[in-house]
């Protein structure tokens, strides 16, 4: 994917985010275009958070969420998995979508048969990357739309569970799930 089409999709996700808002139960605080005031600032900026450019929102998402985990790097080898593990990594963090993946390509390694059983730390690391890269040359193209269901799949249930542990989270419940459901 060339900066421009990251940059497409960093524009989409801006969108889908919406501009400013501050409500009390959210735990991100204080947000505009999806940023938070902690991430703003870790950036940089200083202004009013409701006054935060457009442009330095796409430049920290591009920054942070995409070059800082190497979801770059991840897009060469699959672009549905990188912008998977974008969208999880502005909502989540960005550890818990390779996590996610991980926990996928382990259960998909025949108990190591095919690549080796991976740590799950988060990391997105050369061991990672070459085990995808062997699993989609044995399950190609249908490999790779489980590989992104089972990622997806375990995102909804993480985002279940937060609204099951705290009802307060639940009034973002469809948002998260409608939002992502064409991701």
């Amino acid at each position: 994917m060339s900066v421009a089409d990251i940059q497409k999709e960093i524009g989409d996700l801006i969108t889908r985010e919406g501009g400013y808002a501050n409500n009390p139960a959210d735990a991100g605080g204080e947000t505009c275009w999806g940023i938070t005031g902690a991430v703003a600032r870790a950036y940089g900026y200083q202004g009013p958070m409701m006054l935060l450019p457009m442009a330095t929102a796409s430049d920290i998402y591009l920054q942070r969420y995409w070059l800082g985990p190497h979801f770059d790097e991840l897009d060469a080898i699959s672009d549905p998995l990188a912008l998977k593990l974008f969208d999880i990594g502005v909502n989540q963090g960005q550890a818990t979508g390779v996590r996610y993946l991980q926990r996928a390509l382990n259960v998909l390694s025949d108990q190591g048969t095919h690549y080796p059983v991976l740590g799950v730390d988060g990391g997105l690391g050369r061991l990672t990357l070459n085990s995808l890269r062997l699993f989609l040359a044995l399950r190609g193209a249908e490999g790779e739309r489980v590989l992104v269901a089972m990622v997806r799949a375990q995102q909804c249930v993480d985002y279940m569970q937060i609204g099951e542990a705290s009802p307060s989270q639940q009034q973002f419940e469809w948002g998260w799930e409608d939002a992502r459901m064409m991701l």
